[in-house]
């Protein structure tokens, strides 16, 4: 597995819904460090009475380059918030890589820390 790390910006825009427990938003973001792309996407989240307690699935698609190699893939988000103790899984969508990022599997680890985001991304290519 090869490790890629940096910094992202990120803007949600709410978007309707016919629920008001559940939220929609579109994603607009900007990866900075071994991963310089830009990625768009779709975000789904469902709020609950209990302070602490949520749920949020998401789509991106990513493009841009990954050290050196230059294409795109997609990335799916599952999170949980259970009463404050957050659950999060990024992955790469199977098949997802076209370009040079074809064949492209992989995690990733996003970190909020004082308001300002960052990622790990723990992920393999087959060989040029």
């Amino acid at each position: 597995m090869t490790h890629a790390s940096g910094s992202f910006d990120v803007r949600l825009t709410a978007q309707q819904t016919a629920d008001p427990v559940v939220g929609r938003m579109t994603i607009d973001k900007q990866y900075h460090g071994d991963l310089e792309a830009a990625a768009n996407g779709e975000m789904l989240t469902a709020m609950t009475e209990v302070k602490g307690s949520a749920g949020y699935v998401a789509i991106e698609h990513v493009t841009g380059r990954l050290n050196g190699r230059t294409g795109s893939f997609m990335l799916q988000h599952s999170g949980t918030m259970n009463r404050g103790t957050p659950q999060l899984s990024v992955s790469v969508v199977p098949d997802s890589g076209a370009g040079e990022l074809a064949g492209l599997t992989g995690k990733m680890d996003i970190i909020i820390d004082a308001g300002k985001h960052s990622y790990k991304f723990e992920y393999s290519l087959p060989e040029r």
